[in-house]
């Protein structure tokens, strides 16, 4: 059995495992201001701390946020095509054998049509280590371990236009003692922004019982993008609400608060 890690942006770097196979790419985003018909180019450090020859195979990919912010890399997302940048971008080399704890150079190139409107676009860059012959002899399990970077290509001048449109406490599925608080974000218009904002759980007249801070995930445009704040100290009894302050982007504080009922006593 094979099992498929995507670490994708998340990490810029595998740690030596399975088969002591570490690979880095780097920069794992880039943010590209363009106007339509540009091309740009640049390069990426791909890298391995593994003790032999590693073997890498690149993909273009599509990618989304899903709704507990966990990056999506797949190589066609028909929901995303609108937006996509993968028909844009090329790289050398496709497919290069990286010596034993070595970095080699991988170049890009982004082309943007001449008719593109407005906008952020977005792609990615997957490096994966394939299996060595030993490997491929081997029954059991096998881990792929693949690299991301991701690219933006912002087109025109970003217009930041978004609200927060949820806040709520939920309860783990199946898991009654721990809870959750939801931020819901809307993007209505045609460029991705990262928030800056904390969300409050509050107890009685106001006591703060702890304060979680909004991850800086892209909302990527036309969504409403969910963010799962894990609560670590404060006690369901104790939640009277919770507030929120976010930055969209705007440089304006959104607020938002809402009442949380006192919990049911279980039987």
């Amino acid at each position: 059995m094979i099992r498929s890690l995507s670490l994708a942006a998340l990490l810029c770097a595998a740690p030596s495992a399975f088969g002591q196979v570490g690979l880095g790419l780097t920069p794992m985003r880039l943010e590209l201001p363009l106007k339509p018909g540009d091309v740009s180019s640049g390069a990426l450090d791909l890298s391995t701390d593994a003790p032999a020859t590693v073997r890498v195979r690149a993909e273009l990919l599509d990618f989304y946020i899903d709704e507990t912010t966990t990056p999506q890399f797949v190589r066609n997302q028909p929901a995303e095509a609108g937006r996509s940048c993968r028909t844009w971008l090329t790289a050398n080399p496709m497919e290069t054998e990286l010596p034993a704890q070595s970095h080699q150079l991988v170049r890009y190139t982004l082309r943007v049509p001449p008719a593109t409107p407005p906008g952020s676009y977005y792609c990615a860059i997957g490096y994966t280590a394939l299996p060595s012959a030993q490997q491929l002899s081997q029954t059991g399990l096998r881990a792929t371990i693949r690299v991301v970077a991701v690219f933006y290509a912002i087109i025109g001048k970003p217009s930041i236009d978004g609200e927060i449109t949820g806040l709520a406490l939920e309860s783990v599925p199946g898991r009654q003692d721990r809870w959750l608080a939801v931020l819901t974000l809307r993007n209505r218009g045609d460029w991705h922004f990262r928030p800056d904002g904390v969300v409050v759980v509050q107890g009685d007249g106001g006591q703060v019982l702890e304060a979680l801070q909004v991850p800086s995930f892209p909302v990527l445009p036309r969504r409403d993008q969910r963010f799962i704040l894990p609560l670590l100290k404060a006690e369901r009894s104790q939640i009277r609400s919770l507030k929120a302050g976010v930055d969209l982007g705007a440089h304006e504080i959104q607020e938002a608060v809402v009442d949380v009922p006192p919990a049911v006593p279980s039987n």
